[in-house]
């Protein structure tokens, strides 16, 4: 019982893994947005990202600088022209360097994949993604539902104690 004399209330499997993929997040070093995922199966994480950098090369945090910022790239354009990757691509290719399988596996992330990630996590058979943050991208909605991966918002009911 708490301080009131109310009973705690556990969070939820969903809560726990999005309280995880925000705390994730925090590692991010893009200087426009910070994203995280974690890889979920049997209520065990098999894999975390974040958004940045490949392997040993510097951050845009650490240079100081975003070359879409710089070249005026909006939002969910050419992704190509980024040092980073995303939080999705990096929780599939640590499950990958690691050896575990995704089939079936469970997506949390702070926020909707684009049309890119969305692609990857088709091929990796990802089960389901639950997402907090909405993000526009049409062709992922489209190719998610094409492909049959279920897809939901994260929400916790405020009534909930």
């Amino acid at each position: 019982m708490s301080a009131k004399g109310q009973v705690k209330r556990r969070l939820s499997w969903d809560e726990y893994f999005m309280k995880m993929a925000h705390l994730v997040a925090k590692r991010s070093t893009c200087l426009r947005r910070h994203v995280g995922a974690v890889l979920v199966k049997d209520k065990r994480i098999i894999a975390t990202g974040y958004n940045g950098a490949p392997k040993g090369l510097p951050h845009c945090i650490d240079i100081g600088r975003c070359l879409r910022e710089e070249l005026g790239v909006p939002s969910g354009q050419r992704h190509e022209l980024c040092r980073g990757l995303h939080a999705e691509q990096n929780c599939l290719i640590q499950a990958a360097v690691f050896g575990v399988s995704t089939r079936g596996a469970t997506l949390y992330t702070t926020t909707y994949p684009c049309v890119i990630c969305a692609k990857m996590l088709i091929n990796a058979e990802i089960a389901e993604v639950v997402y907090d943050a909405d993000y526009e991208d049409p062709l992922a909605k489209e190719l998610f539902q094409q492909a049959g991966i279920k897809i939901r918002r994260f929400h916790v009911d405020p009534d909930d104690p």
